[in-house]
């Protein structure tokens, strides 16, 4: 990921629209409580009695799909947020018979799509959705024997390996260009190999390689919090609700300058009494519960229709 950061940190330092409050960094670092992200999981809803293959294949298709906050405020939600409603919709259809195979998803189809979900078929989503699984199905028959479990295999215990290659695939792919600079962000690539390690699939030697997954919930939350500070322009486009192009200086702005906010934040808790080993996945973790909070629910984050978070 040392493209990445590197990217970021010089997207940071030209960025125009955005910036890091350089002095809010330390203090706001060092306040934050990773207790709760790692404590052990409290009892919830039963999880389905999956194997390990199963469980690979459920994250993999669901983190496949784990897009298009722009269009969250059109879809019907039946479970609170749209993250949430499509989470839940595609978990419900997985527990029984379990999650579909390879050669399953390689058939899906956008009327498939908006039945599972619960969402009308005409939807701009249902065919994105199912064009993202139908290719994450065409890649594990063609280059893993249909097999989850060989594509963690062939990474060798390196969820940066796991990411980088996941990404190369158009069902995970999200880089952006900044002026000269081509910058990996690689979000769901990511989010997908941390998930895999929390569900116990996964063990990865460097998961502290990890980047935070740069979308637009946490560059919300570090400017409501004030580590990040936009131009007023560009906060009265995001307060009335209108949409910020992918791929916009602004908006690789928005989601570089978190990711550096970020980088530096895990920097800041390396010393004294919060060296603790905080990594920037927990960071984000964190950051991102913090954003279900009525107070930065009330106030509009930025909202860009793509197929990178």
């Amino acid at each position: 990921m040392d493209e990445l950061r590197a990217a970021a940190a010089e997207v940071a330092r030209r960025a125009r629209s955005v910036r890091i409050e350089a002095e809010a960094v330390g203090p706001y670092a060092r306040s934050l409580d990773l207790g709760s992200v790692r404590a052990p999981a409290q009892p919830g809803t039963p999880e389905p009695p999956w194997d390990r293959a199963e469980r690979a294949r459920f994250w993999l298709s669901l983190d496949a799909i784990n897009f298009g906050s722009g269009w969250f405020p059109t879809l019907r939600k039946h479970a609170g947020s749209g993250y949430r409603t499509i989470a839940t919709a595609w978990r419900r259809h997985c527990e029984s018979p379990g999650p579909p195979t390879a050669a399953e998803l390689a058939e899906i189809d956008r009327a498939t799509m908006a039945r599972i979900l619960g969402q009308d078929p005409d939807h701009e989503l249902m065919d994105l959705f199912a064009l993202s699984l139908r290719d994450l199905g065409t890649r594990l028959v063609q280059e893993c024997g249909g097999e989850a479990l060989s594509l963690l295999a062939d990474a060798r215990g390196s969820a940066e390996s796991f990411a980088a290659r996941l990404g190369g695939w158009p069902c995970f792919a999200d880089r952006s260009r900044y002026e000269e600079l081509s910058v990996p962000f690689l979000k769901r690539a990511q989010i997908a190999a941390a998930d895999l390690q929390r569900a116990g699939v996964a063990a990865w030697h460097d998961a502290a390689r990890l980047t935070m997954f740069a979308d637009n919930l946490v560059p919300h939350v570090l400017r409501l919090d004030g580590v990040l500070r936009f131009d007023p322009g560009l906060v009265a486009r995001i307060e009335r609700g209108e949409l910020i192009a992918h791929g916009s200086p602004e908006e690789v702005e928005i989601r570089a300058c978190a990711l550096h906010a970020v980088e530096l934040m895990v920097n800041a808790r390396a010393d004294g009494a919060t060296a603790d080993g905080a990594t920037a996945a927990e960071l984000d973790e964190l950051l991102w519960n913090r954003g279900q909070a009525p107070a930065y629910k009330a106030r509009p984050r930025h909202r860009s229709r793509c197929t990178a978070y």
